[in-house]
């Protein structure tokens, strides 16, 4: 019970803030728990932490005038559609490099290696074209938003097709 209040709380912070989006994502990894996680969970956290801000920050730039009329301060209503692109490129630089961490702590093998960094250069990528898109543009946003979804699936599915197939450990 203490665990569903604390996520809805959580839900409901980002009415608050635009820094918000990690919210929901820390207290459904930590809330209500005096478990202390292994460090692969805290890996597998680190990259989940990452990748929200860029997704959503990708469809509140498409979905900015929506946000605005319901008055939720995502990024691109309070800082601006630049500063979002911004930080979006940011982002996506430290999370291409932190997606590879399952295959340096030794959770994942080389096909988890191979198709992160491929999966990272194309979130990179399509960020870049995000940073450099004009401010009416929402085409490269609307593509971010779609491949990262498909960035976090790739990635966690393949640490569970190597499990399963026994090519790590």
């Amino acid at each position: 019970c203490h665990l569903f209040h604390v996520a809805k709380a959580f839900d409901l912070a980002k009415y608050c803030h635009w820094r918000c989006c990690w919210s929901a994502t820390a207290s459904r990894w930590l809330g209500g728990s005096n478990w202390f996680p292994p460090m692969e969970a805290w890996v597998l956290f680190a990259v989940i932490f990452l990748w929200t801000p860029p997704h959503f920050w990708a469809l509140a730039l498409y979905k900015q005038s929506d946000y605005a009329r319901a008055g939720i301060p995502m990024m691109p209503v309070v800082a601006g559609a630049r500063t979002t692109r911004r930080y979006i490129f940011s982002y996506a630089l430290v999370l291409a490099i932190v997606g590879m961490s399952p295959f340096a702590v030794g959770m994942a093998g080389w096909l988890y290696l191979t198709i992160s960094a491929v999966m990272g250069v194309g979130f990179v990528w399509l960020a870049w074209k995000v940073l450099c898109a004009d401010d009416g543009d929402h085409k490269p946003a609307k593509q971010l938003f779609g491949f990262s979804i498909i960035y976090l699936f790739s990635l966690f599915a393949t640490i569970l097709v190597e499990r399963l197939t026994g090519l790590h450990g």
